[in-house]
């Protein structure tokens, strides 16, 4: 069966999104706030975004298009091919001058995905999952397998807001007192991929319905790479579900309950 055609495009596309943010990294910016403090936009988050989907109508006019920014759609649609584009998933570390940043670029066919990729510029990182290979820079990838929990290193993705501290106190606790270590990258596109190259071993993000621009991608990675992705109910993860829980697969019901409890804590 021959490759998608549009494999190739999310791969050319996430790539010209990723060149000129790199561009523009550490520059002068003009920074908003959208909801709150730490959830920023730049003028270069909407530029990418439009060069990413410049680079996909061009090829394919008529697929829609979700994205975060501006008038592009917000939820997957159930049937169709559909594009998810975060163009700097981590503004904040980029307007920072932290380079874990990604341009992210995914897409499915009747909500289920077929390619995504995660371009990390600054890390010279690019992470690539089709329904025939998954790698890192060209070379195959695979998540780890590390089964000890006590050595586990497990991501967080929540945000230290006030609602959500019982929460992450809760998860911070069930980590260190079960887990290796906890850490925090700010981007979920990024430690998504981290978790599908071996580099961590969990993710957990406590979010009711997390945004398909976050999660998609990095989801479909790490499952190509072999680990388990799920909602706070431990079913297969999907687009609208509660929470997001991901591992090698080695200790997921570990992982899952240690998330369970956490979210708990903030309701």
């Amino acid at each position: 069966m021959d490759a998608d055609p549009r494999e190739a495009v999310a791969v050319a596309a996430a790539e010209v999104g990723a060149e000129h943010a790199s561009a523009r990294f550490r520059t002068e910016l003009d920074i908003e706030q959208k909801d709150d403090e730490i959830d920023l936009v730049t003028e270069v988050d909407r530029e990418t975004q439009r060069r990413v989907i410049a680079e996909i109508r061009e090829r394919f006019p008529d697929d829609a298009v979700v994205g975060e920014e501006e008038d592009e759609l917000k939820t997957v649609p159930e049937s169709g091919y559909a594009w998810i584009i975060d163009p700097i998933d981590g503004t904040q570390n980029y307007t920072r001058g932290a380079r874990e940043w990604v341009t992210s670029v995914a897409v499915v066919r009747d909500q289920t995905p077929i390619a995504a990729v995660n371009v990390s510029p600054e890390t010279g990182d690019t992470y690539i999952a089709t329904e025939e290979r998954v790698e890192r820079n060209g070379r195959p990838m695979t998540v780890s397998d590390e089964s000890n929990t006590s050595a586990f290193l497990v991501s967080s993705t929540l945000r230290y807001q006030d609602g959500d501290r019982p929460g992450i106190e809760r998860l911070a606790g069930d980590i260190f007192g079960t887990f290796g270590e906890m850490r925090k990258l700010g981007t979920t596109q990024l430690t998504l991929s981290r978790l599908a190259d071996g580099s961590i071993d969990a993710v957990v993000g406590l979010d009711e319905q997390p945004n398909a621009w976050d999660t998609v991608a990095g989801v479909y990675l790490v499952e190509r790479a072999g680990g388990t992705v799920t909602d706070l109910d431990g079913n297969r993860w999907g687009p609208g579900q509660p929470g997001l829980v991901a591992s090698n697969g080695r200790a997921h019901d570990e992982v899952l309950e240690a998330a369970q409890a956490a979210f708990e804590a903030t309701r």
